[in-house]
């Protein structure tokens, strides 16, 4: 039987306000060429600028801060984001952290783990990769703490939407990206926490659409092959996130690779900000589906920015980048 979330909305609350002191209030912008590209009014909620370059502090911070004194440290496996997020938090309270990481990942995220005091240990790039090789660690008596599919980690993740109806008044929609599942989860908790609930829309790369195949299929699916630029949306929804999202989540729309690349685009153009793929992929599902956004208040979600600026800048040099 599938693994059912407890939260509820006031769980979101709560996470929030212990978090409060670990994390930033990241701003919201706006740009007058997107809200007539768009035929909506957007805002954007700057999570790439967030400590860690993600919204993954939030979540890390909430499950960090709810265990013991005592704990021998902490362990997970993650593309990146969660990974640095999770070595921030253990960090700050005196906890080693040991990530593990699929091979092939994007070498500034691996950097920025190692940055914030984690251990790296490189995996086969699949699920069960990086399955087996966190069990080894936490057989070695590390506690686990899953990137996106636990309760304390969609709490967390859920402070973040919580923050832009704060900054924003009367949203009609936010627009999540989704791969694990926990920021989406946790979005569409925060929303009905508002009297008049904003709509909450999921958007996935078409080449990981497992969570609109699982929701058509009524079960999480297991046949998950992913292949995108967007690496932080990788992973396999969570069963914990997938029935909160089945629940109060009113659609996931899908983007094609070069949907993504243009939302990234605009959003270095027109915000002067510097998105990673899964980051743009929100904005990416506005532009492929505008109709169903036109004359509406959106909250839009730039999830992270851990872009790999050498490799970026080596292509536009045309001279070699360093390896992944």
């Amino acid at each position: 039987m599938p693994v059912e979330s407890l939260l509820k909305p006031e769980d979101i609350l709560r996470a929030r306000e212990r978090i409060r002191p670990m994390v930033l209030e990241t701003p919201v912008m706006t740009s007058d060429v997107l809200d007539e590209l768009t035929g909506a009014s957007l805002f954007f909620k700057c999570e790439h600028l967030q400590r860690t370059g993600s919204f993954k502090l939030r979540g890390a911070s909430h499950a960090v801060s709810l265990l013991a004194d005592d704990c021998p440290g902490v362990a997970t496996h993650s593309s990146g984001n969660h990974g640095a997020a999770l070595a921030s938090a253990a960090s700050r309270r005196g906890f080693r952290a040991e990530v593990v990481v699929p091979e092939g990942a994007v070498a500034d995220k691996v950097d920025n783990i190692r940055r914030h005091g984690g251990r790296v240990h490189f995996c086969e790039p699949t699920q069960a990769g990086r399955e087996a090789a966190l069990a080894q660690l936490v057989e070695a008596g590390l506690e686990p703490v899953p990137p996106y599919d636990d309760d304390r980690i969609i709490a967390g993740q859920g402070s973040a939407a919580l923050e832009l109806m704060e900054q924003v008044a009367d949203l009609d929609c936010i627009v999540a990206p989704v791969g694990g599942g926990g920021l989406l989860a946790g979005t569409a908790l925060a929303a009905l926490t508002a009297g008049r609930p904003p709509e909450v829309i999921g958007v996935e790369p078409a080449g990981a659409d497992d969570t609109a195949r699982s929701l058509a299929a009524g079960r999480r699916v297991d046949d998950h092959h992913p292949d995108t630029i967007a690496d932080g949306l990788r992973a396999l929804v969570g069963e914990r996130n997938l029935g909160l999202i089945r629940r109060h989540v009113a659609t996931v729309l899908t983007v094609s690779e070069a949907q993504i690349l243009t939302a990234m685009e605009l959003i270095w153009a027109r915000l002067k900000q510097t998105a990673e793929p899964s980051g743009a992929v929100a904005l990416a599902g506005m532009l492929a589906d505008p109709g169903r956004f036109s004359g509406r208040r959106v909250g839009v979600m730039i999830s992270g920015g851990n872009l790999d600026v050498a490799a970026r800048l080596a292509g536009l040099a045309g001279t070699p980048s360093r390896p992944a």
